[in-house]
């Protein structure tokens, strides 16, 4: 047992069956029907290989987009053949959640044997919007239709998605009231790197935080500040925009139709009282970058053309931004500086992901747009640590205890372990 959970080692999985929840969310190619990345996939098969070589019968519960990231709102069978080439075995695959031919074909299921379940968010109970508009306790989520149907057929439940830990879910929190549970081997590995970094990090010590999901970033940068975790925070993407918005800066008129779109209006009075009170720590970008007749154009603040909407942090910024990243000796990254799919708008995040590769810093990259772009431009192994989880992580962060860290640890005062 650690910190207060159970973890495998403290259960014999022979001949029993565990449904086990893992977070393998990737970016989905709509047109093609395949997954731009398998990173969250990879990340996850030493608990499924434990688990099956071990002899339990194991049922793999996931999500794949959502109700509010519909694009990636998608079927888990590609993610099931990704799963046979990475496991080297047989990964049976079925297009229900909970019905009765899911539930046949786990009682059907033999020692060793791999079932996937399709995507738990399939069934409204597991939507972002009945998260947040219900509210349910751990007790009410046990009693939702999925773990009504899934527990009385499973000895154990294994909880692998440390990514997916910050969501208040019943496939999350709902099976640890019911059945003795443990943490799979990616989410204890997770969260005890994430633990002790956090207690004493090298210093100067360096948030990086980008992307378009800025709620919990506001909210961590708040926390990391007041607690003087961080020494710096550089802010790019959306972060960084409304971090202008809110000092002042002119930063286009589709910029700020995107953060009223978006509905983050009110995170410009949050960011305002932020760089009130601690402005020397947070670095904001000097200059900007969008696409204009399919090229890229930039400008520093103040000659930001009133129409436009910025993509990308400047060239300037990211030139700062690296010697800032190079003279540290922790960096935490959480989000791209700008849309760094596309060429004309990726300088900003190729750059500072170029400082990423060469710091001498400990580095620590989370989130599913950090790892792709990690992946992207090839920096996989000069990362000294990268964590599945971005807006988990960011809660994390914050010293806030997560839903389901919190059910874990219910389910083991509840259950105990060795049984």
């Amino acid at each position: 047992m650690r910190f207060g959970i159970c973890t495998l080692d403290d259960w014999d999985v022979s001949g029993r069956t565990v449904l086990c929840r893992v977070d393998i969310n990737q970016p989905v190619d709509r047109t093609t029907g395949t997954l731009r990345s398998t990173k969250r996939i990879e990340a996850c098969v030493p608990t499924v290989r434990e688990l099956a070589d071990k002899g339990a019968r194991v049922v793999l519960l996931a999500h794949q987009g959502s109700d509010i990231e519909y694009q990636n709102y998608w079927s888990t069978e590609p993610h099931a053949e990704v799963l046979r080439r990475l496991l080297g075995r047989e990964v049976k695959w079925i297009d229900d959640v909970c019905g009765p031919a899911a539930r046949e074909a786990i009682q059907s299921l033999g020692e060793g044997e791999i079932l996937l379940l399709d995507n738990v968010r399939f069934l409204a109970e597991e939507q972002t919007l009945f998260e947040k508009s219900l509210k349910l306790t751990h007790e009410q989520q046990a009693r939702t239709l999925l773990v009504r149907k899934l527990a009385p057929l499973a000895d154990l439940y294994v909880c692998d998605a440390f990514a997916a830990a910050h969501r208040d879910q019943p496939s999350l929190c709902g099976f640890e009231q019911v059945l003795p549970s443990a943490m799979g081997r990616l989410f204890e590995e997770e969260y005890c790197v994430i633990s002790g970094l956090m207690e004493q990090p090298e210093r100067p010590c360096v948030f990086v935080l980008g992307g378009a999901k800025v709620s919990d970033a506001f909210l961590m940068m708040s926390s990391v500040l007041e607690k003087g975790a961080a020494d710096t925070i550089l802010t790019g993407g959306l972060v960084g925009n409304i971090l202008l918005a809110a000092r002042g800066e002119s930063i286009g008129a589709g910029s700020l139709a995107f953060i009223e779109k978006s509905g983050y209006s009110g995170l410009i009075d949050t960011a305002r009282d932020l760089l009130a009170r601690y402005g020397e720590k947070i670095c904001l970008p000097v200059d900007g970058a969008w696409a204009e007749n399919g090229r890229r154009t930039e400008a520093p603040l103040g000659s930001i053309p009133p129409e436009v909407s910025l993509t990308d942090i400047g060239a300037a910024t990211a030139a700062r931004y690296q010697e800032i990243i190079r003279g540290a000796r922790t960096v935490f990254v959480n989000g791209p500086m700008g849309v760094f799919e596309q060429a004309d708008t990726e300088l900003g995040t190729s750059r500072v992901w170029d400082a990423l590769g060469d710091t001498a810093a400990y580095t620590v990259v989370g989130g599913g747009d950090s790892i792709t772009a990690t992946a992207k431009y090839g920096k996989t192994a000069q990362i000294d640590y990268i964590c599945t989880g971005g807006g988990a992580l960011i809660r994390f962060l914050t010293g806030e205890e997560l839903p389901v860290v919190r059910a874990l640890r219910q389910a083991a005062e509840k259950w105990g372990a060795g049984q």
